[in-house]
């Protein structure tokens, strides 16, 4: 099973965000499940796609900066790496739990 990382995926940050959150911080829920499925080097990786600072990609992920339509975009990509990261993190634990299943002679 191969990545879906570069099928050239369009990522519309208006189909994800509407005009209401803009100018405030993204949800509690978004910001908990964004910190959990994506790591530095995600946040790095979309700083230079989009343009948009490592520093106030952070900060919107810690919700101390709000979503604008300039990092919006940065955002949504972050999403997107979020969900592919937790289908991997899904596949490797319950390849985990076979492999100690098998182990323990569940």
């Amino acid at each position: 099973m191969g990545s879906i990382k570069n099928l050239g995926l369009v990522i519309n940050s208006d189909l994800i965000f509407n005009e209401d959150d803009f100018g405030r911080p993204i949800s509690e829920r978004l910001s908990e499940i964004l910190r959990r499925n994506t790591s530095k080097n995600d946040l790095a990786n979309i700083a230079i796609q989009s343009e948009v600072s490592f520093s106030t990609i952070r900060d919107v992920i810690y919700r101390t900066n709000s979503l604008t339509k300039v990092n919006a975009m940065a955002i949504s990509l972050l999403i997107h790496a979020a969900y592919e990261n937790s289908i991997g993190f899904k596949l490797r634990a319950e390849g985990d739990i076979m492999f100690l299943g098998r182990l323990l002679k569940v």
